[in-house]
């Protein structure tokens, strides 16, 4: 499963009330976080799989690039390999900022989704992307990591068969990424079931997110051209089920990777580079998914229905876009609450490059998180990047004194309360009286009801202290529907309680 690759596979599914749905994992079909909540509406848990994350993806193609062929080698790559299921029709929010809108219509709701638009974070000048050490000499020493060729060995051989229609395993493919660190290990292997995870498919990926994104635009002919270009001969090799055409692209990529990065081309270029786009963001975290949760996603069906410690994940498109909203920026401190297997913290990280904290305390969840985490940090020196420090802290977030204090000076905090308990929430509003001005808190429900007005016999409630937007998240943006929905941002703003003792308001 991917951290958005496999959350996202075209057709959509309906909720079984009383019962965790589990598919089984593995690849990522692009474009993984999803925010990894340790909350879902109770009653409608949902555990995201492999072939869910790919259905929810926004950033690269909709299908496998690798699906059947070793079986059927004429097969066009644009021809999909099965009928699409038509999605369930749901109903869409209209709003006051949407292009798409039929213009006579007078209804306030539309079945139908939602166009996509850009939700990867503003452009960050101070955001430094590219790690210096990466691209050193002491980058190239072995590291720990998970290998692709880790997947489909081992005992999980069994589920996989050759690729390109060989009679038996082909020699291990090597495959370089953009900084000087060590090459990663392939099987040039197909899985047996489709929703597993796809060898030849991450390949593709990562050469077509290399050369979409760290290629000089002077060089980009010898990667981008539409004929002879390597991407073009990637795809058509799998097109045409030759194993020797798409080993060759591969051998020539490698080649140009390391000319451009030995003469400086692609630091030069990342150094260039001001933020990283959810693509780009959602292929490294599906890789990190697909190696690390997915084998053991089955675990998190442990969690007990109707409490607070029920499982469900924020999609990466939405997470995106709750950076835009609330603007967060490198230098800041971003805290989620009820972090889960860390999908959100990493992709703050990540994609924002700001320091970034998580707090779990289902156990199954926090060890999916550090493997996540550990995961993380190697793909990261694998792509030359930068990331933003990351915490994973076990326990309850009331009581870790390390969150505790990491809240007084947070600027961003979100928490997916979606499925706590009224007393839960209750808890939480007593510590926004120590945030500090200006923090901004994301939830699926809001702390201040509909209507609340400050006065004298409330003046003293903690909830006065915060200004409320709803804002619309849109389908495919949280794991246990596809139906779009409402959240709310809270900024810690004291102007209107002072108004009011001030008898200004």
């Amino acid at each position: 499963m991917g951290f958005f690759d496999h959350l996202q596979k075209g057709g959509a599914f309906s909720l079984q009330p009383q019962k965790a749905q589990v598919r089984k994992v593995v690849q990522a079909r692009p474009a993984p976080s999803a925010k990894s909540a340790s909350q879902t509406p109770v009653g409608s848990p949902r555990i995201p799989s492999s072939s869910d994350r790919n259905r929810k993806t926004s950033a690269l193609k909709a299908r496998s690039v690798s699906s059947d062929l070793d079986t059927r080698p004429t097969k066009r790559l644009n021809t999909p390999t099965r009928a699409r299921k038509r999605p369930t029709p749901e109903q869409r929010l209209s709003s006051d900022d949407d292009d798409d809108d039929v213009g006579d219509s007078d209804t306030s709701f539309e079945v139908r989704k939602r166009a996509r638009t850009s939700a990867s974070a503003e452009p960050d000048p101070e955001r430094r992307i590219r790690s210096v050490k990466a691209f050193s000499e002491e980058a190239s020493r072995p590291f720990k990591m998970v290998h692709a060729a880790d997947i489909s060995s081992g005992q999980k051989a069994g589920k996989f068969k050759p690729a390109f229609g060989a009679q038996g395993k082909s020699a291990q493919i090597l495959l370089q990424y953009p900084s000087a660190s060590q090459k990663e290990r392939f099987d040039c292997m197909v899985p047996r079931d489709n929703d597993d995870f796809r060898p030849v498919d991450d390949i593709v990926h990562v050469i077509e997110t290399v050369s979409e994104n760290y290629i000089p635009e002077d060089e980009s002919a010898e990667f981008n051209d539409e004929t002879n270009g390597i991407r073009r001969r990637l795809r058509r090799s799998v097109a045409v089920s030759s194993e020797s055409q798409f080993r060759e692209a591969i051998a020539d990529y490698n080649k140009a990777i390391d000319r451009l990065r030995t003469n400086g081309s692609l630091a030069n270029h990342l150094d260039q580079t001001q933020r990283i786009g959810l693509p780009w963001v959602e292929r490294i975290l599906t890789q990190i998914y697909a190696r690390t949760v997915s084998p053991r996603v089955e675990s998190l069906r442990q969690y007990e229905n109707g409490t607070d410690n029920v499982y469900g994940e924020l999609l990466p498109r939405f997470i995106s876009n709750i950076f835009k909203e609330t603007k967060l920026k490198s230098g800041q401190v971003f805290v989620d609450l009820g972090s889960g297997v860390g999908n959100v913290v990493l992709q703050a990280a990540l994609e924002v490059g700001c320091e970034s904290w998580g707090c779990e305390m289902m156990t199954n969840a926090c060890d999916l998180a550090e493997l996540q985490q550990a995961e993380f940090k190697a793909r990261c020196r694998l792509w030359g990047i930068a990331p933003g420090k990351t915490h994973l802290v076990r326990g309850d977030f009331l009581e870790q004194e390390s969150i505790v204090n990491v809240l007084k000076r947070a600027d961003v905090i979100l928490i997916n309360n979606q499925a706590f308990t009224p007393q839960l929430n209750n808890e939480l509003i007593n510590h926004f009286l120590d945030m500090k001005e200006g923090c901004k808190i994301v939830s699926l429900k809001s702390f201040v009801p509909a209507g609340h007005k400050i006065q004298s016999r409330n003046l003293n409630s903690p909830i006065n202290l915060l200004k409320v937007q709803q804002k619309n998240y849109w389908s495919n943006s949280v794991s246990w529907t596809d139906v779009g929905g409402t959240y709310f941002i809270a900024t810690k703003d004291s102007s209107r309680l002072k108004a009011f003792s001030d008898g200004t308001l």
